[in-house]
């Protein structure tokens, strides 16, 4: 877990281990979350604040967006398909999803353990190549952001689940698309003192663990598509490029 070839904060690499358990495939589409709220009336952060935090691509800039949800990532007018990623999900309402499910957030290290896909601290969920056969195989930014993007990948934006091949663990979008919220609280330092056997985070916190990237990751801005990468978010944080997938224990 870990490396030696990133941020401060994502070294030391270290080893560890954590028990069996299963992971969602893909990460929560707007379908699934939409049966949870049909199923129980639940209301996201993003609603009972009525605004969200939404990158506007016209003025390349983030905004503090009123009406921006689940349903309206963007705002209202915004669309978002069934198929797509839910995003504008706090760790909050995610939480919520998940034990509604019968499942629960990922760890850090369960997350970056799944997201490795069995290769051995290689770069990328596929391997040290960010382009093999010179061509993006996930979902992040073609182009310097935030001015353009050519969307060589196929798209501008979210990217449907199950739009790019799987890992070595049969796991999708693992790299960019969302973030996706995991279970510990986060701390820079959190390495340094990290349990050997299943880690589960920081004793507490300001912000909780997002990994990932997301499709605004690009090589001259945040880079963290690398499969070691760490970010981090407030639990009430709401973004349209922020989601979730879940686990549940063997």
């Amino acid at each position: 877990m870990g490396t030696e070839q990133g941020m401060e904060y994502e070294a030391p690499a270290h080893e560890v281990v954590v028990k069996s358990f299963w992971m969602d495939r893909h990460e929560v589409t707007v379908a699934e979350f939409g049966a949870f709220v049909s199923a129980t009336g639940y209301q996201t952060d993003a609603e009972t604040l009525g605004w969200s935090g939404a990158f506007n691509p016209k003025t390349k800039r983030w905004e503090k967006t009123k009406g921006a949800d689940w349903r309206h990532p963007e705002g209202p007018g915004s669309y978002t398909a069934e198929n797509e990623p839910v995003c504008q999900i706090s760790w909050n309402d995610a939480a919520a999803y998940a034990k509604w499910a019968g499942k629960r957030l990922p760890t850090e290290a369960e997350w970056e353990y799944a997201a490795r896909g069995g290769l051995v601290q290689a770069k990328y969920s596929w391997g040290n190549d960010l382009r093999p056969n010179g061509k993006p195989v996930a979902n992040w930014w073609q182009g310097r952001f935030p001015n353009q993007d050519s969307g060589e990948d196929g798209f501008k934006g979210r990217a449907p689940v199950e739009s790019f091949a799987p890992n070595g663990y049969g796991l999708y979008e693992m790299t960019g698309n969302v973030w996706e919220w995991c279970a510990d609280w986060y701390a820079d330092d959190y390495y340094q003192r990290s349990s050997e056997n299943d880690p589960q985070g920081a004793d507490n916190g300001s912000e909780r663990a997002i990994r990932g990237g997301s499709w605004m990751c690009a090589e001259n801005f945040c880079t963290n598509y690398r499969v070691a990468a760490r970010s981090h978010a407030t639990p009430d944080s709401g973004l349209n490029n922020l989601g979730f997938r879940c686990v549940r224990d063997k």
